[in-house]
């Protein structure tokens, strides 16, 4: 077994090349948080995580720990620039006898270094700058804020008391004293407001109204948007009093879901043979999963999921269903393509195609040619610019 002292001498090299390697990436792009990533020891805060099975069928993840796969080599783990989950299912791990897991979700992680610092160097901070973190997890990026800008200029919130508190440990044991706080991030924190960054490490169906109270005009919110479906990725709003506006980035990290905007567990009631209405379909059940088309159907059924299983023992078919409005989508293949039945309030199937047809227009542009504007009344995603086609976030 390695000594303490070996294991800070290996962490400490290990850190350096991880920065140098950010930094050749471009993820990395100022010595501020270069010097942060040097120093703050990531092995303190995912002292034992899980990992993707290679193994073929269900998706398996496998314990990470100092014991199971000797001390080197989850210390070089540690250090890659790697997600590593630490919960699944909102539920704590037996780490006296940890097991593989199988068919559960995981709902909290260590987000890869090199995503954690794009961001940082997205927001954008300067020397004294109050910044509020939504979504705490295992506080590595917490403790990269604390280094670049003092302890007493960070405040963070995380939902889960458990996920917290071994946070606050991992903080503590690394020299780092940030306001903590266990809430629901959507309600940011009026106490230490105003604030002249938001940095949110989880993905919102929309702009909670209290992150633009509580950040100062020309401040700025980085944030995942997303939906039950799929993320629609990174937004980096600036603030302009009671509004904010900004722009979506390429990269899409696909953040877990805040745990209070989750999906019902019900996707509703499937429909019956005979309900709804049925044409031909111009687009086939590939749009859902296809990212730039995905985006769209997204944009256009806010509220639906999707999923896949055959119909009276014949083809497969695919459903889409509204578990707020009720309304429905079965897309069954035919000779010659898709045939559509959609019924209730909201024709899903035509918004979703009309979307797809808008962004084909546009010449099927990524996802850096579009925009969000928000305020207290309407929140709506554009593309093009704030003129242009657009379509409203979920209330």
């Amino acid at each position: 077994m390695t000594s303490e002292p070996d294991i800070d001498t290996a962490a400490a090299d290990l850190r350096r090349q991880l920065a140098h390697r950010l930094e050749k990436d471009g993820r990395l792009r100022s010595p501020e948080w270069t010097a942060a990533v040097a120093a703050v020891p990531r092995h303190l805060f995912v002292p034992r995580f899980y990992r993707e099975s290679d193994a073929a069928g269900v998706t398996t993840w496998e314990p990470v720990t100092p014991e199971i796969v000797g001390q080197e080599e989850w210390l070089r783990l540690v250090y890659r620039d790697e997600t590593w989950m630490t919960q699944f299912d909102g539920r704590d791990i037996d780490w006296a006898d940890p097991k593989p897991i199988s068919d559960a979700a995981p709902t909290s992680s260590s987000t890869s270094p090199g995503l954690v610092v794009r961001m940082l160097e997205d927001l954008g901070v300067n020397e004294g700058m109050n910044v509020l973190e939504i979504g705490t997890g295992t506080g590595y990026s917490t403790a990269l804020l604390c280094h670049r800008l003092g302890n007493g200029n960070v405040t963070s919130i995380e939902t889960d008391e458990n996920v917290a508190r071994r946070a606050r440990e991992a903080l503590t044991r690394s020299g780092c004293t940030p306001r903590l706080l266990v809430g629901d991030g959507r309600a940011g924190d009026r106490d230490a407001a105003p604030y002249d960054r938001l940095i949110a490490t989880c993905g919102f169906r929309n702009i909670p109204s209290a992150w633009l109270e509580q950040v100062l005009p020309g401040g700025v919110i980085l944030t995942t948007l997303r939906g039950w479906m799929r993320s629609l990725g990174l937004v980096k709003l600036i603030v302009t009093g009671d509004s904010a506006s900004g722009w979506f980035s390429e990269d899409d990290p696909s953040f877990m879901i805040a745990r209070q905007q989750d999906a019902p567990e019900s996707l509703g009631m499937v429909p019956g043979p005979g309900d709804g209405t049925k044409r031909k379909a111009t687009y086939g059940p590939d749009v859902l999963t296809f990212a730039g088309s995905a985006f769209m159907a997204q944009l256009a059924a806010p509220n639906a999921r999707f999923f896949s299983m055959p119909v009276d023992s014949g083809p497969v078919s695919t459903f889409v269903l509204d578990s707020v409005t009720k309304s429905f989508v079965v897309l069954a293949p035919t000779v010659s393509g898709w045939q559509v039945r959609q019924g209730g309030p909201c024709r899903l199937w035509d918004a979703i195609e009309s979307a797809v047809a808008t962004w084909e227009e546009y010449g099927s542009p990524n996802t850096a040619a579009f925009g969000v504007t928000v305020s207290r009344d309407q929140q709506v995603v554009w593309l093009g610019n704030p003129n242009g086609p657009h379509w409203s976030l979920p209330a």
